[in-house]
């Protein structure tokens, strides 16, 4: 047995160049377990069907839980020739165990045996980085209470516009990481198919029985169309996606804290564990770790275009241009855990600077939207009068180098007498809190959300 295994057909050695294009151990390796789980139920289900005898099933099964064990124990090197990581366990389980190891292969191709396996790994990772994705948000939502008081410039064009709290604005991250969970765990769903039996890609004429195979690996059912199922890898792109989409999420959060922790804004201070000096520059602390979360997002984005591009033009069914599916999905979803790892450890440590946001908000005239409404609400002003002569308070308060909400009674009566009574109004705590209205950011609203979120964290956890 030698990496000639699957080539009888083939009578002259392979290029050497051949060999280095078409090797895919270095990276399908990856997918050890898998193929020695789906060969398993495969041997099992042969058994079965009375398609292999018991013995022949039982010495198969055994090889195949000593390779695992070599493999994982480093006995059993996977860096030869094989050319790939379903050709090399099948040589080293036919080195022990003879005969009954090159049964195995019966009513299989390594078509559908690439599928089950790359899939049952895609459906693994599906669910582990949603584990992961609940732990951030967990850690989201106790910074939120935290900080439910917590008064920042809300922004619309990086520009102050109202205020908020803080937590607030963390809970709108939390929301974006709910929906990545909720996409990575219904791609799971729906892809939890088995390619197992299609073979090379009309079935196969030897008794099997998918169902089973299925019901041990733990797919919900058979695929329907064999065709399809041997060239489908609309799995990894939707994984690929839901990461790029996740990333994309991290990166924005990345960008405020890289902004939030610069000394222009000094909204928090990162743990010195996640920070950086500079070569030159002593006084340097580089928040190195949400930049390289933010370049990280390219790297996520040109996968999925990889992949997106491999199967574009790829007619019915298997085809080699497919092997560049897993160098992707392999590379995205370790980004992925290690970003959601090193994210949520930032946010548990972070140390956020209260003062220093208040003081924020006392820049920008975030009450100016308060005082319109109030005329509207108060004195049934149309909302359109009330923004126009709201815009001449902010500039009054320009001329006086002031902020809206630290304008007195009599400078209000300078620009219009019926204002100054709404000098108590602008508060800008009670601006925010004055925000009432389902989804607001009123302190009270945002403990309400957080606790709504924490219930359906609570309940998807005790589901799993």
């Amino acid at each position: 047995m030698s990496q000639k295994i699957a080539s009888a057909r083939i009578s002259a050695e392979s290029s050497e160049l051949l060999k280095e294009l078409n090797n895919s151990l270095p990276f399908d390796r990856e997918l050890y377990r898998e193929d020695i789980r789906g060969s398993r139920a495969h041997a099992r289900m042969l058994a079965q069907q009375g398609i292999i005898s018991a013995e022949d099933f039982a010495a198969i099964d055994e090889g195949l839980k000593r390779v695992l064990e070599e493999i994982e124990s480093g006995a059993f090197s996977l860096d030869g020739e094989d050319e790939d990581i379903h050709m090399a366990v099948e040589r080293r389980l036919t080195e022990l165990v003879g005969d009954a190891g090159k049964r195995l292969h019966t009513a299989r191709s390594r078509n559908d045996q690439v599928a089950v396996d790359f899939r049952m790994y895609v459906l693994r990772k599906n669910e582990e980085i949603s584990a992961l994705l609940e732990a951030l948000i967990e850690s989201l939502l106790h910074k939120a209470r935290q900080h439910s008081e917590t008064l920042l410039p809300g922004m619309t064009h990086l520009q102050h516009a109202q205020p908020i709290n803080l937590g607030y604005h963390l809970l709108a991250y939390a929301s974006m990481f709910r929906r990545d969970w909720e996409r990575f765990t219904e791609s799971a769903e729906r892809n939890r198919l088995s390619p197992l039996g299609c073979a090379a890609l009309a079935g196969t004429p030897h008794p099997v029985d998918r169902r089973a195979t299925s019901e041990a690996l733990g797919f919900r059912e058979p695929t329907l169309n064999c065709l399809d199922t041997v060239s489908d890898r609309d799995f990894a792109l939707e994984i690929l996606f839901n990461i790029a989409t996740m990333m994309m999420h991290i990166s924005r959060f990345s960008e405020e804290l890289i902004l939030w922790s610069s000394s222009e804004f000094s909204f928090v201070r990162l743990s010195d564990k996640h920070a950086t000096g500079s070569s030159i520059m002593p006084q340097k602390k580089n928040p190195d770790i949400p930049e390289l979360l933010r370049g990280k997002t390219g790297r996520a984005y040109g996968n999925l275009m990889s992949l997106l591009t491999v199967m574009k033009g790829l007619p019915l069914a298997y085809n080699k241009d497919t092997q560049e599916d897993k160098e992707g999905v392999f590379d995205s979803v370790r980004t992925a855990e290690l970003s959601l790892r090193v994210l949520r450890e930032m946010i548990d440590e972070m140390t956020v600077n209260e003062e220093a946001m208040e003081a924020a908000c006392r820049r920008g005239h975030l009450a100016a939207t308060d005082l319109a409404d109030w005329l509207v609400r108060e004195q049934g002003w149309p909302f359109r009068d009330a923004y126009h002569l709201v815009g001449k308070v902010v500039n009054y308060a320009e001329e006086l180098g002031k902020d809206i909400s630290e304008l007195e009674e009599r400078e209000l009566a300078q620009v219009d007498p019926r204002l100054a009574e709404a000098q108590n109004l602008l508060d800008n705590r009670l601006c925010m809190n004055a925000r009432r209205s389902e989804g607001g950011t009123a302190t009270e609203r945002t403990l309400e959300q957080i606790d709504k979120m924490q219930k359906w964290l609570l309940s998807v956890r005790s589901e799993g």
